[in-house]
């Protein structure tokens, strides 16, 4: 049987993808294929749906059956290969609950990243100082002091991926109540929050807007969510919805088309992001 695993990286969301694509092609049945590798038909499901590692063997055989060129396959092998290995992120596994890790994957792999965050400053852009006293305040479900601090370089960790070369594109809207409603006790936490915004919004791949209480309601005023953009053909967008215990990821066209829609309806009322650096300079003038 296929190995479990705590959560699926991005390439094998991908490669689970194509080869549902390619048994399609060939006109089988997840029950014909599943009868081809001696298993029941959820563990054809549960590779397709990256539920499951890869199992290279079980691999070559499906691949094989559904007439995949042998230069093709062995590509696909080296991916799955390359897919299966544990990200950097399976370090904070005690921390880490398990519908955070693809989070974390998807937002590595990612090319465009938008979201709409209505209570904290966005985990990529938040100061270490901000972490750590929006995780105290129990947001995460346990403020144990080790776990805080594990949590807190977690997050830390995350924000490498704005360092690195060709980072992908980050745009936030954060709604107003971000600044208005306090994370510690000592402005200088939110001050330096501020400082470091101010930072971000001068970069080029980084689009902040604030939605400003006098806009009025809007139409992402349900929950937070962020939306990913993918280079990978094969990668479809993804939003990404958090609740007090999980996570829902959604790929349906539909679901993805409504998100994306309330997005730009929410870019056009938020203030620019010209208008967004003059309120951070002055929600900062007025601690």
């Amino acid at each position: 049987m296929s190995e479990r695993r705590a959560a699926p990286t991005v390439g094998q969301v991908v490669l689970g993808k194509r080869l549902q694509e390619l048994r399609e092609a060939a006109g089988l049945g997840r029950e014909e294929a599943a009868r081809v590798l001696r298993v029941a038909a959820a563990t054809v499901r549960r590779m397709e749906t990256a539920e499951v590692a890869l199992k290279i063997p079980y691999l070559q055989v499906l691949l094989d059956t559904y007439g995949v060129p042998r230069e093709e396959a062995a590509a696909f092998v080296r991916l799955a290969e390359d897919a299966n290995q544990p990200g950097w992120w399976q370090r904070f596994h005690d921390v880490l609950p398990d519908w955070f890790s693809l989070y974390v994957s998807l937002e590595g792999a990612a090319r465009i990243i938008r979201s709409y965050e209505p209570h904290f400053v966005p985990g990529l852009l938040q100061t270490e100082a901000y972490a750590r006293a929006v995780l105290e305040a129990g947001t995460i479900g346990q403020s144990e002091p080790h776990a805080v601090e594990r949590h807190v370089s977690l997050r830390m960790e995350r924000q490498r991926l704005l360092e690195r070369e060709n980072p992908p594109h980050l745009w936030v809207i954060m709604d107003e109540t971000v600044f208005r409603r306090p994370v510690s006790v000592s402005p200088d936490v939110l001050r330096d929050q501020l400082d470091r915004l101010l930072e971000y919004a001068g970069r080029d791949g980084i689009t902040l807007q604030i939605a400003e209480f006098a806009a009025g309601p809007h139409p992402g005023t349900y929950a937070p969510f962020t939306l990913f953009r993918f280079a990978e053909p094969e990668l479809p967008d993804m939003v990404f919805t958090e609740y007090l215990t999980g996570a829902l990821y959604l790929d349906g066209r539909q679901e993805v088309a409504a998100h994306l829609e309330v997005l730009d309806h929410m870019t056009a009322r938020a203030a620019s992001a010209r208008r967004t650096r003059e309120l951070l300079r002055e929600y900062r003038a007025r601690l």
